[in-house]
């Protein structure tokens, strides 16, 4: 990516949400940034956001925004990076939503809102997506019919793909190396979780799958787990697909193992003995430390390994866990490196270790805002921003 400066307004609209950040890309931080919860008209939300930023004490000034950046959960295999958006693009993403249906309705639906208030500024979807749409087709592919799966598009997707792609290239920059120069594991462990293999700059495998419910162990996801389990419970509980399927994304996870889906409180009960918690911690780690043995073997070597997001930037206890019993593989965790929560890049790994660990924390807003700005960088004729009020 090419150097770009400017402002962007980020935008997250969920079905009731709708997280926003204002962002100056030369800038660590946001100059401001928030959420409106329990939307029940998208537009409503928008015009409040643009009040709350729109006040004097706000610190930003809104017609220095040069791009409006939307996140958009799935791209399919239709977008493979970020788009200016206009109406064709609008009904690819609502078409979309047969993949992705409890995420990209709202995404459409800020999309529309955001424009309707915001005629005269360029949008862009960023697709979480599109980094993963340089995996090979033997990544991709799911050895189920293939007509089957180009009937219904069921292949691999992966998530996550802004932060992965942002946390890529700011481990190769910690490392002052180029992105191309790199092979990395990359851990994005939250309440969400996946695990990426970036080759030369480029995602090569990555632990979710058609649904974030593939991969890892998370807070209220089942992660990776035989497909006969899913026909097993419905037919012994005698419940529905549907529900099965509400199961294993919303009830299972660590939630499912412990009752508790924080990783903090999880942590706590371990320490204070109790055996689920325990267990769970190194069910949760296993898994992590399977991916990376699988990324290795899949790179042939690695030159490092970074945890981003909530717990892999916070939880000192699950780095160790889930890299210890791997020194003859080249990892070598520092614990008094690793003791501590990191707000900056941190290398938290031995100074001989022949493989790199970092914890880097991820910026998905700025992401969205770089490549925002990139792709509308010579567009002309922006307008300042004007409220339109949503019929």
């Amino acid at each position: 990516m090419s150097e770009v400066t400017g402002t962007a307004l980020v935008l997250n609209c969920g079905s009731s949400s709708v997280k926003y950040a204002v962002v100056d890309v030369t800038q660590d931080k946001p100059l401001v940034d928030g959420i409106i919860e329990r939307v029940t008209d998208h537009g409503e939300a928008i015009h409040e956001i643009i009040l709350t930023l729109s006040d004097a004490y706000s610190g930003v000034d809104l017609e220095k925004v040069d791009v409006i950046g939307h996140r958009v959960v799935q791209g399919g295999s239709v977008f493979s990076e970020p788009t200016v958006i206009d109406d064709d693009v609008i009904k690819k993403i609502a078409d979309l939503s047969v993949l992705a249906p409890l995420h990209n309705p709202g995404n459409v639906a800020g999309i529309k809102a955001a424009r309707a208030s915001f005629p005269g500024i360029p949008q862009v979807a960023v697709f979480d997506t599109a980094f993963h749409s340089t995996m090979a087709p033997e990544a991709y592919t799911y050895a189920i019919p293939k007509d089957l799966a180009q009937k219904h598009a069921i292949r691999r997707y992966g998530m996550h793909g802004t932060s992965h792609k942002f946390v890529s290239r700011a481990t190769a920059e910690a490392m002052g190396k180029a992105p191309e120069d790199l092979n990395t594991i990359v851990l994005h462990i939250g309440n969400g979780a996946s695990a990426t293999a970036v080759q030369a700059g480029k995602s090569v495998d990555t632990s979710m799958g058609l649904t974030p419910l593939e991969g890892l162990v998370m807070g209220t996801r089942s992660g990776d787990i035989d497909p006969a389990v899913f026909a097993h419970i419905a037919r012994q509980e005698g419940i529905t697909v549907n529900e099965v399927d509400l199961l294993l994304n919303k009830q299972s996870g660590m939630l499912g193992l412990t009752g508790m889906s924080d990783m903090r409180d999880i942590e706590t009960a371990a320490k204070e003995g109790q055996e689920d918690a325990e267990l769970a911690l190194r069910i949760y780690s296993r898994r992590i430390k399977g991916y990376v043995g699988r990324y290795m073997a899949l790179m042939g070597h690695v030159d490092a390994i970074t945890f981003t997001a909530g717990v892999g930037e916070n939880d000192t206890g699950v780095r160790l866990r889930s890299l210890s019993g791997l020194e003859n593989f080249g990892i070598v965790i520092d614990p008094v490196r690793n003791d501590q929560r990191c707000k900056v890049p941190t290398l938290i790994s031995t100074d001989d270790s022949p493989v790199q660990v970092w914890v880097i924390p991820t910026n998905e807003e700025l992401e969205i805002a770089l490549e925002s700005l990139e792709v509308t960088k010579d567009i002309d004729g922006v307008e300042p921003p004007t409220f339109v009020p949503a019929d």
